[in-house]
């Protein structure tokens, strides 16, 4: 689908419902955005990196509009609002994470077990 709209319902059937499966989603919205996207190549890789950018910019505007910063706008958005954004952000991440390896599961908690390592002392759990 060219205007990257909702995902055929075939990629949802690797995923449990009501509850998906975070890396089997991840998977999903990967082969999705990789079947589907109009750059590809290197460019195609930047693109999906600075996503994030574009991500965090919304968490800035939802936090924004949930305190009412913007006297124009006044309160716009709800902590709710925020919650989401945070959520797509994480999403993002990960889908980027994806296109650089296969073994997002595994880099992923890698990497979490050493900052908590590094923070608390200790690994996850």
């Amino acid at each position: 689908m060219s205007d990257h709209g909702t995902p055929s319902p075939d990629l949802w059937k690797s995923v449990d419902a009501p509850s998906p499966d975070l890396w089997k989603s991840v998977d999903a919205l990967w082969t999705w955005l990789e079947r589907d996207q109009p750059v590809s190549g290197r460019e195609g890789l930047l693109l999906r990196m600075l996503k994030l950018s574009e991500e965090v910019g919304e968490v800035s505007e939802a936090v924004i509009g949930a305190i009412g910063q913007n006297p124009r706008k006044g309160v716009s958005h709800s902590w709710e609002d925020v919650q989401g954004e945070l959520c797509d952000v994480v999403i993002t991440a990960l889908v980027a994470l994806r296109t650089l390896t296969p073994d997002t599961r595994e880099v992923f908690h890698d990497h979490l077990s050493r900052v908590t390592e590094r923070s608390l002392g200790h690994g996850p759990g």
